[in-house]
């Protein structure tokens, strides 16, 4: 009852109090990052939600632009920005997701959504992670993130699945907070984002 009634209820209410409170912040973001940024001070990209089904999700832009002599994009590192490390560091880059939220494409609480690409390299059990809608925070990102692996990762996501309730959601969301603070496992190791999945071994 709470995954299909309650929680779907308690997430558009919580995203709507959440995103008035957080409003200012929000427009303040933006407007170092639309400066930052040269105008785009918002990401988009379509990401897999409950079931696989397909959605576009919106994140504020850490990075540039910038593309070397022959037209390529710069590396992740060198077009990540000032003001873009300090606000993926505070996990602001996620506030948009609110939006998403209210919209009922995502959860407060579970397994973030990855890139359509990962569908088909996922194993049966991996691809569990897709029963419930994707979250702006997991129980995977209070136990590693981005400092843990791939396999580590679904895991836990499927993990997850198998006994949300209420009492976990709320434990995953005060551990998150914790988490923002002492702006812990964001990227792996020597890496500026994470690296991509290439399939289970």
């Amino acid at each position: 009852m709470y995954r299909n009634l309650f929680k779907p209820l308690l997430d558009r209410i919580t995203a709507l109090i959440a995103f008035m409170l957080l409003f200012p912040v929000f427009i303040m973001v933006l407007l170092f990052l639309s400066i930052a940024n040269s105008g785009s001070p918002f990401f988009f990209q379509i990401r897999p939600g409950k079931n696989g089904q397909l959605f576009k999700i919106i994140k504020f832009k850490t990075m540039n632009d910038k593309k070397d002599d022959q037209g390529n994009l710069l590396s992740d590192a060198k077009r990540l920005t000032r003001i873009g490390s300090i606000v993926r560091k505070t996990s602001l880059d996620e506030l948009p997701q609110l939006l998403n939220v209210i919209k009922g494409d995502m959860s407060i609480v579970g397994p973030r959504p990855l890139l359509p690409a990962y569908l088909e390299l996922y194993s049966k059990e991996q691809a569990r992670r897709h029963d419930v809608k994707p979250g702006i925070t997991g129980w995977a990102q209070v136990n590693g993130r981005n400092a843990i692996s791939w396999e580590e990762k679904f895991k836990l996501d499927v993990w997850y699945v198998d006994h949300q309730s209420f009492m976990l959601d709320l434990k995953i969301i005060f551990k998150t907070i914790k988490k923002v603070f002492v702006s812990e496992g964001i990227s792996a190791a020597g890496q500026a984002t994470t690296t991509r999945f290439k399939g289970s071994k």
